[in-house]
């Protein structure tokens, strides 16, 4: 997708200006010299357009570009936060206020994305192009709709879902929907896409760029909202149809996922494209579209390492901690622990210097800092220049393979599970987990599992959502277990494991109903 940004950063700009007029002011009347839904999808070429202008939903500010990274693993055991700013410190002490931006910038950055998706449901069917272009352009529609609002509902829980562009400013209010209706509709576009999407666009014609969503990718994250609400069976079918596609391994180097060394690799099932070529240089923060705004992220900086970016967030000492309890079979560390965080080791090096004698004299010296996805190995001095290139991982194969055992385990098949565990241990060099621990209970495989989810996913999004799912804040035992290794989850309370709805939203619209505890 990093082609699509640099073919189409105009168009797909341009397109976006008008696709986003959902308030009042812009529904009730026309300007006779903008460009407007009626005169715009009339070809092949406005579809690809149309399409691309969803896509770049993925790469704003309360998106990937830096806040959706912030909400996902600042309240996770694996990342703390002592920063400056409310917005990301009380993320993570689960303190967010309605009135906060923070709650605000990805609320806004979805609903743009599904306003974009609906406009291409709506007008694609009905342009005359060639038939597979328009199934593919539609799949895609349905893919990241369906990520927009699995993101809406795992971030607020009930929320509005239009699934049609607004005809009017009387369509713009839309009723709160229950959670699980929202999971439903999730899983419907998933299935739509899964249908719709090919498996590789190598070869197609005129949207053969790389990072456009696949029917792995849909089936992948249609087995993930199957897992999160509890459908085991249908959940591992999914995941055992993307393992059966033989299109996705493991890459050897577990660093080659988190980089812009190796990116769109063999374990990527879908990622957010960045680049620092495509575009121009200035933030795109959200709002209106300018055509100088570039295609980078600021996920860099937010998380960069003292003095070298704004440390807003930082790995806790029980993942350090956790990494060290089990050697490799070559008697050493886990690797992943050097890939995911920076920390005062001999040799140790970022940003071309010596971590020792940089943090000399300083708190900084014994810090834990964020090395997934910061550029001090690429050259680069720091991160101030808020430009970060390196691709967002969101799906890997690796989840689907811990995904897939999880699904096992839950069916009962505890045994099973076994393999497709080792798969992701064996890239690292830990022991057989059969040989080590033979025959565990399906309580102990569910610990175990979270234990190598920990792990292999530390810092990527993914630790919260399975502290929820697995039902822990609920688990007396489990929440004191948690407070004894993070502090922050001392400030949770019940309710607090999903944002507040917006404050501005909930006044200006009689539908929705604040959260639990706020």
């Amino acid at each position: 997708m990093k082609n699509i940004f640099k073919k189409t950063v105009v168009t797909g700009l341009v397109l976006s200006a008008f696709a986003m007029g959902c308030k009042k002011s812009t529904l009730d009347t026309v300007n006779p010299n903008a460009q407007t839904t009626q005169t715009f999808w009339q070809n092949s070429s406005d579809a690809v357009k149309g399409i691309n202008a969803v896509y770049g939903s993925l790469i704003i500010d309360g998106s990937y570009m830096r806040f959706s990274p912030i909400v996902e693993n600042t309240r996770g055991d694996d990342a703390t936060s002592y920063s400056p700013w409310d917005q990301i410190y009380n993320m993570g002490k689960f303190n967010m206020q309605s009135t906060g931006d923070g709650v605000l910038f990805s609320w806004t950055a979805y609903y743009q994305g599904i306003l974009r998706a609906n406009e291409v449901l709506k007008y694609v069917p009905a342009i005359n192009m060639d038939a597979e272009l328009k199934k593919r352009v539609l799949g895609q529609a349905y893919f990241l709709r369906g990520l927009y609002y699995f993101h809406l509902a795992d971030f607020y829980k009930n929320v509005p879902m239009p699934l049609v562009p607004a005809a009017s400013s009387a369509d713009y209010f839309q009723k709160q929907q229950p959670q699980d209706v929202v999971w439903a509709q999730v899983i419907s576009d998933f299935k739509a896409a899964e249908g719709m999407l090919p498996t590789t666009y190598a070869g197609l014609s005129p949207d053969g760029q790389i990072g456009r969503a696949t029917k792995g990718a849909a089936a992948a994250y249609l087995g993930k909202t199957y897992l999160f609400t509890k459908k085991y069976t249908e959940a591992a079918a999914e995941f055992k149809s993307v393992i059966d596609m033989g299109l996705y391994s493991l890459v050897p180097n577990y660093y080659d996922n988190f980089f812009a060394n190796n990116e769109n690799n063999a374990e990527s099932i879908f990622e957010v494209q960045f680049s620092r070529d495509a575009g121009g240089t200035d933030l795109g923060w959200g709002g209106d579209p300018s055509s100088g705004w570039g295609r980078t992220s600021a996920r860099a900086i937010t998380f960069g390492a003292a003095s070298f970016g704004f440390t807003d967030v930082q790995p806790t000492p029980a993942l350090y901690n956790e990494y060290l309890q089990e050697k490799t079979t070559s008697g050493g560390i886990d690797p992943r622990l050097d890939v995911t965080m920076y920390y005062n080791k001999p040799g140790e090096k970022l940003y071309n210097q010596d971590f020792a004698t940089r943090y000399a004299g300083s708190s900084s010296l014994n810090a834990l800092f964020c090395h997934k996805y910061e550029n001090g190995d690429s050259g680069q001095a720091d991160e101030y220049d808020w430009r970060s290139g390196i691709n967002e991982r969101l799906m890997r194969y690796a989840d689907v393979l811990l995904m897939y055992a999880e699904c096992l385990n839950e069916l009962g098949t505890t045994n099973d599970a076994y393999q497709y565990i080792q798969m992701v241990r064996n890239r690292v060099g830990l022991p057989n987990l059969a040989t080590v621990k033979p025959g565990m209970s399906q309580t102990e495989m569910r610990e175990q599992i979270g234990h190598e989810r920990f792990l292999e996913f530390s810092l990527e999004g993914h630790r919260f959502d399975d502290i929820r799912r697995w039902g822990w804040l609920q688990d007396a035992t489990k929440l004191a277990w948690l407070k004894a290794r993070d502090p922050e989850f001392n400030t949770y309370t019940p309710g607090k494991e999903y944002l507040p709805i917006p404050l501005t939203e909930v006044q200006t619209n009689v539908g929705l109903v604040q959260n639990t505890g706020y």
